[in-house]
């Protein structure tokens, strides 16, 4: 099972903050488009240049392998003041 969470405005837009995959594999890339396949009014969403991936709480790039038990989180581009 791979958790996947959601972050900041993510988690308002898409109404979840959280959601566990069973039987996954591939890369991070690949997790993305089966979520937006699985759930297309995330595609807007998701698929926005500007929004960034981490797997076990470390930023990763799209051709990252996700394994059973690994933790994904999606968040937009933090900025502060």
């Amino acid at each position: 099972m791979v958790k996947v969470l959601f972050f900041a405005r993510l988690r308002q837009q898409l109404g979840t903050g959280e959601l566990s995959l069973g039987d996954f594999s591939g890369s991070l890339g690949d997790l993305r488009q089966a979520l937006c396949a699985q759930y297309p009014d995330w595609s807007v969403h998701l698929q926005r240049d500007d929004i960034r991936m981490a797997l076990n709480q470390e930023l990763a790039e799209p051709e990252a392998v996700v394994n059973a038990g690994d933790e994904v989180a999606f968040f937009p581009p933090v900025t502060g003041g």
